[in-house]
């Protein structure tokens, strides 16, 4: 069997234990840091230890390249969404062989 059937089960047999009280309840708390801003000279920081163009930095970000040229000229900023995603290519570290480059 996969194992989202294995999980699924397992999911489900412990709802019915916890239903019969032959079980306690797992609680999870999950903390959501705040979102960090970065500034116009860090996105382009960002974008370029990522080793994106203005272009395809604005394909990944799901934006225009007019967009990411107003965010790293500074008269505009992006929303959370963006920031989460400046995040996450923040604190990776990037090879060769992470993008494929078409020429």
């Amino acid at each position: 069997m996969s194992s989202l059937f294995d999980d699924l089960k397992e999911g489900l047999e412990e709802a019915i234990d916890y239903e019969k009280g032959k079980s306690e309840a797992k609680a999870r708390t999950y903390m959501i840091m705040p979102i960090r801003e970065y500034s116009k000279r860090e996105i382009r920081e960002i974008r370029k230890k990522a080793g994106m163009t203005q272009n395809v930095f604005a394909s990944y970000m799901g934006v225009s390249k007019k967009t990411v040229e107003a965010w790293e000229g500074g008269r505009t900023h992006p929303t959370g969404p963006a920031f989460r995603l400046m995040n996450i290519l923040d604190k990776e570290s990037f090879t060769e062989t992470d993008f494929v480059v078409i020429k």
